[in-house]
């Protein structure tokens, strides 16, 4: 599968950096400071390697953004498709990069940083200002990335749709008498297949291993009989996808019909829950009352959803206590699971995306019990 998009355009990124700088201003701050990582592909469409050479993009109210980045990076930078946008500094070997990015900003500044950058970075950037302040880039703009603009939700939706085409073929496949590892290679292998550039997981967790929700697929080998949880995902035109569904080898017991049941039911009621306005929290509350009261509460380990875009995990992330309200053009997982320890585990995710009047599923494979061989 290939599915043609538009490149993103220097008034894309030039939205975003303003964007960036007109909600950094709103939370007190002095400027954000941006290093290799997401938010620096985000912004800019650059993508250099972190290293221990200092590369880091300046944000800066009433002032033009700056790359101070390696000399021996200049080209790339400059390459960059935001490149136009953006005034690039280099500095060479033998020099200070700290001091460099000193005379850039205002010595008692107050600051957030990308949260990858490195503790080497920071803390040079605080030997050269020891008055300034730092503070997460996750934790001052959480939401900075979470409304996808048109651009961005075509692309999560051309990842969903390779998900669910590899999905598709996956369960075609022999699943009996085979290994975990095969089956995720065989998943890895399709979703490039069908466009990825780039896989971040193939959990496939049979038998008992459902039952751990991060598996990693081993040598156990598949049997007749067992419930299997794939769960799958990576990046396609850079933005991301992750779907999951449970199958079950040969027709599945009694019991692993209601355990299913009792998921999809929470999955279908939490998406049904989506519509501006709502909390984060809430949504995570719908489904988990489906499941507790279904007497299955304890068995629901971890939050119901979590943010996609550029990452597979970003902001906004759907758990208690999160009381940001939904927005049109979010875009999130909505997974609820059942974890039986030492027996299987039953988990079904879709990405949904926030439209005005509710939410829309970026996955559409079907989420009844599917039987394979």
């Amino acid at each position: 599968m290939t599915t043609s998009l538009a490149p993103f355009t220097s008034d894309d990124y030039a939205r975003r950096l303003m964007r960036t700088v007109h909600e950094a201003h709103e939370a007190e701050l002095d400027g954000v400071l941006v290093a290799p990582g997401p938010d620096l592909v985000w912004l800019t469409g650059y993508q250099p390697p972190p290293t221990e050479r200092l590369t880091l993009l300046l944000l800066r109210p009433d002032q033009e953004p700056t790359l101070v980045a390696p000399t021996l990076e200049r080209p790339d930078a400059e390459a960059a498709p935001g490149a136009d946008i953006f005034e690039v500094v280099g500095w060479a070997d033998g020099a200070d990069p700290y001091d460099v990015v000193a005379q850039l900003l205002r010595p008692d500044g107050r600051f957030a940083i990308s949260d990858g950058a490195w503790a080497l970075h920071l803390l040079g950037l605080q030997r050269a200002l020891p008055r300034s302040r730092y503070r997460g880039l996750g934790e001052s703009l959480p939401m900075l990335r979470a409304v996808k603009d048109p651009a961005e939700l075509a692309r999560l939706t051309a990842a969903g749709a390779a998900a669910d085409a590899t999905y598709e073929d996956i369960v075609g496949a022999r699943f009996a008498g085979r290994r975990e590892a095969d089956v995720a290679a065989d998943l890895a292998d399709l979703l490039r297949a069908h466009g990825h550039e780039q896989v971040d997981f193939t959990i496939v967790g049979s038998g008992p291993n459902g039952a751990n929700p991060h598996h990693e697929a081993g040598e156990r080998v598949i049997e007749p009989g067992d419930v299997v949880v794939l769960d799958f995902g990576g990046l396609m035109h850079g933005y991301g996808s992750d779907t999951t569904r449970t199958v079950s080898v040969g027709e599945p017991g009694a019991e692993v019909r209601r355990v299913h049941d009792v998921v999809r039911h929470a999955q279908q009621a939490a998406f049904e829950a989506v519509r501006p306005g709502v909390t984060c929290q809430e949504i995570d509350r719908v489904a988990r009352r489906v499941i507790t009261e279904a007497g299955y509460g304890d068995r629901f380990i971890h939050r119901v959803g979590h943010g996609i875009g550029v990452t597979t995990h970003e902001p906004p992330y759907l758990v208690e206590g999160e009381h940001q309200k939904l927005r049109p053009g979010m875009c999130f997982s909505i997974e609820p699971g059942i974890y039986l320890p030492g027996r299987f585990g039953v988990r079904i995710e879709d990405i949904v995306t926030v439209e005005h009047d509710g939410g829309r599923r970026l996955n559409t494979t079907e989420r009844d019990l599917r039987v394979v061989e």
